[in-house]
């Protein structure tokens, strides 16, 4: 690979490290930060009930003075009464106070329910305080605890920090722009492998989403210094450590091979031929259900087989799948999801098709015995 994959091969790597470590620092704090909100909860919930119980203080404060003042009202009306001049007028003073005692009553009953919530309220108060105090307690042991795992674990990120950095730089501007908006929407996984699923092909698909990539995917990253991407997920290839050329690419055997003069051969040539794959959005639609049940495949840690597809009637190529069953069903559904409607059959492609002489692992063609002539001059029967 050029200098700008192999920088940033580099970067993705460093990002990685990076991210893992931050990963683990917030997992060893996570039991902190649970612990955190716990006790904040708790004293939003005891600030609240404070404010609750002062409220319900001061409206019984208020009905309180409320009744003393109807009492003296009282008294004043009674003082009145005995010195009334007559019996209307000291009727009158009668039925006054007599309102005024109901009126005080009922404010009495209202003080006396707001004393029940006050004490209500109080006692709750000193539960939350208990609590939010033995929790708080709790959190100052964890914090103290966890120190020496956070500070080594902070100490190791900012460790990790610098080789990014430097890591960073090397790059030129624009594939680092592209790497790190490609690093925020795959949450770190901006980077794909190539991988090359069947070692006696020359095919390769991505790592992270299992979609075809080109043939000449290896070359290309491999001879120039230029970035290349997967066309399913967009994320940037790269070639890995154990995939090297005399791995990735099938060396063709030497020319002075003869290639026999036998009529089978086209006929082999012809059966090994592949028809072409769909096109447009048919063909968009196969290969999207190809990558999604060769990822089942590969999960399941099966290999992936091989399916010639028809549409219509029509040859649409072959692509691969878990299985067949698998493979008509993720194809069943995208074509309903697209409103598509088409028939289509798969018919399972076998490794035991002849191969021409010249290729890899080739064995020499079946021949037939010619029958042998038939003399003209033999007497028939």
């Amino acid at each position: 690979m050029g200098p700008t994959n192999i920088a940033l091969v580099k970067l993705f790597r460093a990002d990685q490290a990076l991210r893992e470590a931050q990963e683990r620092l917030d997992a060893a704090t996570k039991n902190v930060r649970i612990q955190e909100r716990k006790v904040n909860d708790f004293a939003e919930k005891l600030k609240a009930a404070q404010t609750r119980h002062k409220e319900l203080a001061a409206k019984a404060g208020a009905l309180d003075v409320d009744v003393k003042s109807r009492d003296v009202h009282i008294e004043k009306l009674r003082t009145q009464q005995q010195i009334a001049k007559n019996n209307k007028e000291y009727q009158a003073f009668l039925i006054e106070i007599n309102t005024s005692k109901v009126d005080r009553a009922k404010i009495e009953e209202d003080l006396l329910k707001l004393m029940e919530q006050g004490e209500t309220a109080a006692k709750e108060v000193a539960d939350l305080t208990t609590f939010v105090e033995a929790e708080r307690a709790k959190l100052a042991t964890m914090k103290t605890q966890m120190s020496d795992t956070v500070a080594q674990l902070q100490a190791e990120i900012n460790s990790l920090k610098g080789p990014r950095e430097e890591a960073a730089k090397s790059l030129p501007p624009k594939a680092r722009d592209m790497f790190n908006r490609l690093s925020e929407h795959h949450d770190g996984e901006a980077l794909s492998s190539i991988i090359k699923p069947d070692r006696r092909k020359e095919e390769y698909v991505c790592q992270a989403c299992m979609m075809d990539l080109v043939t000449d995917v290896y070359n290309k990253l491999h001879t120039r210094d230029e970035m290349a991407f997967c066309p399913s997920c967009r994320r940037i290839l790269y070639i890995p450590d154990d995939l090297p050329p005399e791995l990735a690419v099938n060396k063709k055997k030497s020319s002075s091979a003869s290639v026999p003069s036998d009529s089978s051969f086209p006929t082999a040539v012809a059966t090994l031929r592949e028809p072409p794959r769909a096109k447009g959005k048919l063909g968009e639609l196969l290969a999207g259900a190809q990558g999604e049940s060769v990822k089942m495949a590969v999960d399941a840690d099966q290999k992936p087989l091989e399916f010639e597809v028809v549409i219509d009637g029509k040859a649409a190529g072959v692509y691969k799948g878990k299985s067949k069953e698998n493979l008509e069903r993720v194809i069943k559904f995208r074509l309903e999801e697209a409103n598509l409607k088409h028939e289509f059959t798969l018919e399972e492609v076998h490794e035991d098709v002849p191969h021409p002489p010249g290729t890899e692992n080739a064995e020499a063609p079946e021949t037939t015995e010619a029958p042998a002539p038939t003399d003209a001059s033999a007497p028939t029967t």
